[in-house]
């Protein structure tokens, strides 16, 4: 018996926290493979573009969600039709009982972005994701699982933006060679062993507007110092960061940026306004180039932050004009 594809306006949307021009959707998943009750993901959709582009789907990075309106606007404006989606046991997908973010398998996140793409390309004829810092590592590997098993939905995903991709660990090489050992051991047999991290403020001060920043956002949420993390979730990001720099694919044309230099493991100064304070844009430089063997332009945004679109007005234009122009050149390409 063949069953119709679900379609994204059959989805049961209702008003978001973001106000009127914002609608959300739940993706239930199933169990969760780490036991802690069932996983759904959010769907949020902003008002339609009225307009034959793709849409664009906005993928968040690590102890965040989205709630950056502006970009949404914008962009729609652009006339591109634009989702974004709270991965599972994140942001407004997050249930109770569940640890914010965990996963031990970057690759648990793969079945509801493909279901996403599903859903906005059946609609809009194609999807662009548009992924932040974690998200930056997990959609290049999702995207390479589909090249090398799914290519239909691959065919559906018409080019990538990472936004400050999280494509390494940010320490010393020599550091990280003795690290990753103990962590993957670590991961097998203490995989709920929470690390003794304290979470620097540094880049929630520069941008929340009750410190230093000009955004407002939920802080439950989006921590200023982050959620807690644990051994499984450090193994599954080391694996997938070895994965991303050894055999990683996307196959699709990719648009990076990010800042021009970093200012990490101090604490908050005006020389946070106008750095990432989060990784190292060396290794973002580095890397990038080689995560898709299609078109790939790196953009380096001086003054930009972590999040190049939470960056002061200067950089954040800069950054939107660098994402309009290569959106504008992948259209040319498409027709």
């Amino acid at each position: 018996m063949n069953h119709e594809a679900p379609k994204i306006d059959s989805l049961d949307w209702s008003a978001d926290e973001l106000g009127d021009n914002y609608q959300r959707a739940t993706l239930h998943l199933g169990a969760d493979p780490e036991g802690e009750g069932d996983n759904v993901a959010v769907l949020v959709k902003a008002r339609e573009a009225q307009t034959d582009k793709p849409a664009l789907l906005w993928v968040h990075g690590m102890s965040d969600y989205f709630f950056q309106t502006h970009v949404a606007d914008h962009f729609t404006e652009q006339g591109y039709p634009f989702y974004a989606i709270d991965l599972h046991k994140c942001g407004r997908a997050h249930c109770d009982g569940q640890r914010w973010h965990h996963t031990n398998d970057m690759a648990a996140y793969f079945d509801e972005l493909t279901e996403a793409a599903k859903l906005i390309a059946e609609k809009h004829g194609g999807v662009i994701p548009l992924a932040h810092s974690t998200g930056g590592l997990i959609v290049p590997l999702w995207l390479d699982h589909l090249r090398r098993t799914d290519k239909d939905t691959h065919a559906l995903v018409k080019g990538m933006i990472l936004n400050s991709p999280w494509v390494d660990m940010q320490v010393p090489g020599w550091q990280l060679r003795v690290l990753r050992p103990v962590v993957k051991l670590g991961g097998k047999l203490a995989p709920n062993l929470k690390l003794p991290i304290s979470g620097e403020t540094t880049y929630g001060d520069s941008i929340y507007k009750e410190r230093n920043g000009s955004w407002d956002f939920d802080t439950e949420k989006k921590r200023l110092g982050g959620h807690d993390k644990y051994m499984g979730w450090l193994g599954a990001v080391l694996r997938g960061q070895e994965q991303l720099q050894s055999d990683t694919d996307a196959g699709v044309p990719t648009l990076t940026m990010c800042s021009t230099h970093s200012y990490l493991g101090k604490p908050y100064s005006p020389a946070a306004d106008n750095a990432d304070t989060v990784l190292d844009v060396a290794q973002i430089q580095r890397w990038a180039p080689k995560l898709t063997t299609a078109a790939h332009e790196t953009r380096p945004i001086p003054g930009a932050l972590h999040d190049v679109f939470l960056s002061q007005p200067h950089p954040r234009q800069l950054a939107f004009n660098a994402a309009d122009t290569w959106l504008a050149e992948l259209d040319n390409e498409e027709n």
